[in-house]
């Protein structure tokens, strides 16, 4: 069996044809197929069984970090929704903020006058949230390029300065939630601690489960598509508009959850800190870069990276800010593919393998025989 090298989707249509079209050897349809199994697919099934065991087991061996891994798998979740965003379908958004808030604040109010259930509220909020950012993306999805970039900015911004102004949500200074309804996630912190290490680590296991699978189907396949080259895939058949109006209100509404569950943990809401650029999308954006955006991979590796960085510089102040911007660069100007980039591209290692690739099955076809010695 004879591997191709690794082509992008509208490649592999147009490959396929070339190779049935080629004169110089007979090539039947049946002989080619596209597949999508990486070389290392057993050991990466093998390595997240024994991930998954260990963030099952971690309160009873390593309690005292649950809070960092908690913050640490929603701050995963952010980083694939951003990626499936910008790396995907080329909308890149530095309004992320905007789905982390009203999430947020949606959570508040169905907790606090409407009185549901803490827990029963985070999926209803990330509801909410996708609702309102329907007719958001009608509003930016009329900008392109560096225009829908500031345009997501400003929404967010609008966001924040209407629910600033509203009384009712606690304006400017906030709100926090009743110790009734914190009661009802449990009576002791302990426990509350163990039922949110729970939901968040839940919560980004389902979403990266849900980001890997959309990849791999017809979907996927048209996002990727669509980033390959846009032009192309509306000439194909693929309806570009529809698949990015979808996207972004499934990232949107998986966004709300993740910010509901973030604000639910802290208890507490506030414009400034639910609408923050810099903690809901600046950092969101250097995980994603530094580890390879397009890749599923690359935003665990820049979570690591993240939070390596931040617990080892923890006590420099600003200096931490500053090696932060250094690294940033250093990796835009020397690895512009991210970190998991390089290594895709020197080992081809997949742990998410979500790329087609062409194989030839059965023997290598014999090319034509020549003409006769002798003869013109």
């Amino acid at each position: 069996m004879h591997h191709f090298h690794r082509l992008r989707p509208i490649s592999i249509i147009l490959a396929a044809a070339a190779l049935m079209a080629a004169p110089a050897v007979e090539l039947r349809p049946e002989s080619i197929r596209v597949e999508r199994a990486g070389r290392f697919q057993r050991a990466s099934v093998v390595l997240g069984i024994a991930v998954v065991l260990a963030l099952a087991t971690l309160p009873w061996w390593a309690g005292d970090h649950m809070r960092l891994v908690a913050e640490m798998a929603t701050f995963l979740a952010l980083a694939q929704l951003w990626n499936l965003l910008a790396g995907y379908t080329g909308l890149v958004s530095i309004g992320q903020q905007a789905f982390v808030g009203l999430g947020g604040y949606s959570l508040f109010v169905l907790c606090g006058p409407l009185g549901l259930h803490p827990l029963a509220a985070v999926p209803l909020a990330g509801l909410i949230t996708g609702v309102l950012s329907v007719p958001i993306a009608a509003v930016v999805f009329r900008l392109r390029g560096a225009q829908f970039a500031v345009g997501t900015w400003v929404v967010a911004e609008v966001c924040e300065l209407l629910i600033a102004l509203s009384a009712t949500l606690g304006a400017g200074s906030g709100q926090s939630l009743l110790p009734a309804t914190v009661r009802q996630i449990a009576a002791e912190r302990g426990a509350r601690d163990q039922v949110f290490y729970g939901c968040s680590v839940g919560l980004a296991i389902a979403v990266l489960a849900f980001v890997y699978a959309l990849l791999r189907s017809r979907h996927g396949l048209a996002l990727t598509a669509i980033r390959d080259s846009e032009r192309a895939s509306r000439s194909i058949g693929i309806d570009t508009f529809r698949t990015k109006f979808f996207t972004y209100v499934v990232v949107a509404f998986c966004t709300g959850m993740v910010g509901s569950l973030i604000f639910l943990q802290k208890l507490r809401i506030s414009p400034a800190a639910a609408f923050s650029l810099q903690d809901w999308t600046v950092v969101i954006i250097f995980m994603v870069v530094i580890g390879g955006i397009g890749t599923i991979e690359g935003p665990i590796l820049g979570l690591l990276i993240y939070f390596g960085l931040r617990e080892l510089l923890a006590d420099y102040g600003s200096w931490y800010l500053i090696v932060m911007g250094c690294v940033a660069v250093v990796f835009m100007l020397r690895a512009r593919d991210g970190l998991w980039g390089w290594v895709l591209a020197r080992f081809n290692l997949q742990l998410f393998p979500v790329r087609r690739q062409l194989e030839r099955v059965g023997p290598e076809p014999a090319a034509p025989a020549g003409p006769a010695p002798g003869r013109s």
